[in-house]
């Protein structure tokens, strides 16, 4: 089990910073001139800080109940990465604003508050429940950024194509800590499926929803709606979307882990690739 994975295992916090304010790209579409995949990719950024706080607190309301030290110390790299991922996030959506995405509403003191004031009336159980389920998301989606050659040959912003690498690599990094944490603490397969079950539910209706109202707040994308439409068919027919609910439906499967899917070997190329010797970000780190 991943409670006793070899101390090299662990998730490690690296301090790192990207050179968003060096970049002299003024191109709003940044993601191969398309409108409707960059305001995809700008929403999702918008949202992870926010949501990178949630995660952080849905561990630290039960740290106190992990006695494993392993797993506390996977829950430390944990926490590190994430908190990390959060500020780089908001240094990029710094830029995405200028360049016109009105994503900064995502980030705001009022859905802070709302998050605080919706996370006061879960039970632990279920916040954990929540991000547990949120991080196979994105572990879901990490595998797929960091294994598609389809991918990573899109044309775009190479610092944002930084960004989003090592904000993959990480989240398959610590993809089962939060998971380990909710069983640690006596989350029920009820309750993890139960809540997987209801997130499942709204993820292409809220995704398609809230995707469509950026797209409506532009103006460049509401004259030219055959561009749009034909932009939104290959996004979600692309290499991001393609059989993803099955691949995000494993997680009902009773008796479910995380690591049942085997991306060891993606993680060790990537690792090498932006943090080995001559690595790709070697010259990010701080």
């Amino acid at each position: 089990m991943a409670n006793t994975l070899p101390a090299q295992a662990y998730p490690k916090a690296r301090r790192i910073r990207f050179r968003f304010d060096q970049s002299d790209s003024r191109d709003k579409y940044f993601v191969e001139n398309d409108m409707v995949y960059s305001h995809f990719v700008a929403g999702m950024s918008g949202g992870f800080p926010a949501g990178e706080e949630s995660f952080i607190r849905s561990v630290r309301r039960v740290a106190d109940r992990v006695t494993d030290p392993v797993l506390k110390k996977r829950v430390t790299g944990f926490v590190g990465q994430e908190a990390m991922h959060g500020h780089e996030h908001r240094r990029l959506n710094e830029k995405l604003v200028e360049l016109g995405y009105p994503i900064d509403w995502l980030d705001s003191d009022k859905i802070k508050e709302r998050a605080l004031w919706l996370e006061e009336r879960l039970s632990p159980e279920v916040h954990l429940a929540m991000t547990a389920a949120a991080e196979h998301y994105t572990a879901v989606l990490a595998q797929r950024v960091l294994s598609s050659d389809e991918i990573q040959n899109i044309p775009g912003d190479p610092e944002v194509w930084n960004l989003l690498n090592w904000h993959a690599l990480e989240e398959l990094e610590h993809k089962s800590v939060a998971f380990d944490v909710f069983r640690a603490v006596g989350g029920s397969e009820r309750t993890r499926i139960g809540v997987m079950l209801a997130m499942y539910s709204l993820t292409l209706p809220l995704t398609y929803l809230s995707l469509a109202l950026a797209v409506w707040r532009d103006d460049n994308a509401r004259r030219q709606p055959v561009r749009v439409a034909r932009e939104a068919y290959r996004l979600f027919t692309g290499p991001v979307f393609r059989g993803l609910m099955p691949e995000l439906g494993k997680y009902l499967r009773p008796g479910f882990h995380p690591d049942d899917i085997d991306t060891s070997e993606l993680l060790s190329r990537w690792q090498r690739e932006l943090f080995g010797k001559n690595g790709q970000l070697v010259d990010h780190l701080k």
